[in-house]
């Protein structure tokens, strides 16, 4: 009897320690290449967590507790499948590298050479290509030996991959807080001068399952890129007052949609507002559901955030919206717009990049 007491006070201990642990490793599956593929799961201090993928170092699952303290998923879930591990997932927040978002042409000139980069989007280059970050294993490190909430990816990207120049050095690190905030934290070396853009790609729904239409956003911008048929930049940044663009106070998502067009959907880059030359963390956006009570902020040391909206797995019309994106970013094809701000980074000079997604409930 008193062995079996033993037993069960030291599984009990077990089991509490288990579930106290601020970071859970486990193995989900390998690549074709038979890559080895892991996933961690960060806890704070209530509960809420967020699991991370190596692959494409995606946040795979994101949970967040409502004024009730119920908790849901946050994000578009991604369950790790034979197919997925193959080809990448769909609608998952991955890194997106070297550049985020699109270059016109799928080339630039930089110090007086021509680059051509993978037409992934033909003729343009979107996201980083067809072997773009979101396709790659990372190198998974935990801090404090899994006493802390968080995980650091790191990626070697060699020189020439998708066309880009230099042996790129590329970390990201995510901490939960125990006030509920995801920390995303780049930073990244290089050999020779390259462009990079990095951004997370998270489909945020703050209530699973419903549409996110009726949402309130703010975003901290007075000025967007103006783009062509192509979503193309056209180097312009005209003001949203006034527009479908507008929200500079708090707006219901759907208010202006039908707008937009016949697929009523935001793709669109928004120019955060800050001084020139600051590049400290900011306010950048604000997205509340009513009927939950959560909200998400982003903060970030990004100049510019595209908002996306759309449907998963259905035609987007103006009545139909499932998630909406937040990707803090430097501006689309900034390489090939001198009057953006610039997204090269040189031998030397350490790239850093932070953004948080703060949630709270009311």
């Amino acid at each position: 009897m008193k062995r079996a007491l033993l037993i069960g006070l030291a599984l009990l201990f077990t089991s509490a320690a288990a579930a106290s642990a601020a970071v859970q490793r486990a193995v989900v599956g390998r690549t074709p290449e038979g890559v080895e593929v892991e996933s961690f799961t960060l806890t704070n201090a209530h509960g809420s967590s967020a699991k991370i993928l190596t692959l494409g170092a995606t946040l795979a699952d994101l949970r967040m507790p409502d004024r009730t303290g119920k908790l849901a998923a946050m994000v578009n879930e991604i369950i790790p499948t034979p197919r997925g591990l193959a080809e990448g997932f769909p609608q998952s927040g991955a890194v997106m590298g070297r550049v985020a978002n699109r270059i016109a042409q799928a080339r630039f000139t930089l110090d007086g050479r021509t680059y051509a980069l993978t037409p992934n989007s033909p003729p343009h280059h979107m996201h980083g290509g067809k072997r773009g970050f979101k396709f790659v294993v990372w190198r998974p490190e935990v801090p404090d030996a899994g006493r802390s909430s968080s995980v650091r990816l790191s990626y070697i990207s060699v020189a020439g991959e998708e066309g880009y120049p230099g042996t790129l050095n590329v970390s990201v690190t995510y901490t939960l807080t125990d006030d509920d905030t995801l920390r995303l934290e780049y930073s990244a070396t290089t050999s020779a001068p390259t462009p990079l853009n990095l951004t997370n790609h998270a489909y945020f729904n703050l209530n699973p399952g419903a549409d996110v239409i009726d949402y309130l956003v703010e975003i901290a911008a007075e000025r967007y890129t103006a783009v062509d048929a192509e979503k193309l930049p056209t180097g312009d940044l005209p003001a949203v007052r006034g527009t479908v663009f507008d929200f500079t106070r708090p707006t219901r998502l759907g208010r202006r949609a039908g707008d937009l067009g016949p697929r009523a959907i935001y793709d669109h880059n928004y120019v955060i507002n800050r001084p020139e030359g600051d590049a400290t963390l900011r306010f950048a956006a604000r997205v509340v559901d009513p009927g939950s009570g959560r909200q998400v902020e982003a903060w970030t040391t990004e100049p510019g955030m595209q908002l996306y909206t759309s449907a998963l797995n259905a035609q987007p019309t103006a009545g139909r919206m499932t998630f909406v994106c937040l990707e803090t970013q430097h501006f689309p094809d900034s390489v090939n717009h001198p009057t953006f701000p610039s997204t090269i980074v040189r031998p030397g000079t350490p790239f850093r990049s932070t953004t948080e997604y703060r949630f709270s409930s009311r």
